[in-house]
This record gives structure tokens, C-alpha cells and sequence, in this order.
């Protein structure tokens, strides 16, 4: 489930202004943040994971991300052919591959042709 929150963290022991932003989270991975709370709302691959411990947030109402689909969804899978006939599955969003080359060096050529 997406929520919209914004960060109130009061940052201690540093010798400038930390930021603190909007940020639209499915779990704890930010699909989409707006620095310091203002201005274009960034998309995100939604790869990164924020990390709550030691911050503190309060609820964003009405939800400032217009536009973005709160509605769980399935990922898009693309099922390919590798050069010796078998067939790998692909994960367009999360861009990650069932091949042995992906588990090995965390990219293919499948990656790539996207």
C-alpha cells in the first residue's frame, strides 16, 4: 500500500541543513520524492529503500503525488529466448533477468535490449 509522507526529522550533529523531503512509499521503497517538500516531484525505480530508523515522518494528506497508480499491481514480465534456446523471464520494472549471466554479474544482454 503507497503513502505519502513527509520527513520532520531534526537532523543534530551536522554543519549544514540536512533536506527533508516529500516522499511516496510502497512499503519501504520510495517510488517518487519532491525535494524539500516543494517544487517537481521526482519518479523513482522504486530500487531504493529508505531506511526509517533515527527519522521521523507524519502523513501527507490530501496526498500530494497526483498521477501515480497507488493500485498494487503485477510487474510486466517479458518471457525471451537466450542464444541456446532457453527461455528466461524478464521484469521490466525491477530491469532483472532469470538467466544465469544476470545471477552472476547482476546484468545481460536481455537487461540491455530493453
Amino acid at each position: 500500500m503507497m503513502e505519502a509522507v513527509r520527513e520532520i526529522t531534526v537532523w543534530t550533529g551536522v554543519d549544514y541543513r540536512q533536506p527533508n523531503h516529500d516522499y511516496l512509499l510502497d512499503g519501504d521503497r520510495v517510488v517518487a520524492y519532491r525535494p524539500w517538500g516543494t517544487g517537481e516531484v521526482i519518479k523513482c525505480s522504486g530500487k531504493l529503500k529508505i531506511d526509517r530508523r533515527g527519522r521521523k515522518f507524519e502523513k501527507l494528506e490530501p496526498n500530494p503525488f497526483t498521477g501515480f497508480d497507488t493500485a498494487s499491481k503485477e510487474p510486466m514480465v517479458i518471457e525471451v529466448q537466450g542464444s541456446k534456446g532457453a527461455v528466461y523471464r524478464v521484469n521490466v520494472e525491477e530491469r532483472n533477468c532469470t538467466c544465469p549471466g544476470f545471477t552472476f554479474r547482476g546484468n545481460c544482454k536481455h537487461i540491455e535490449a530493453l
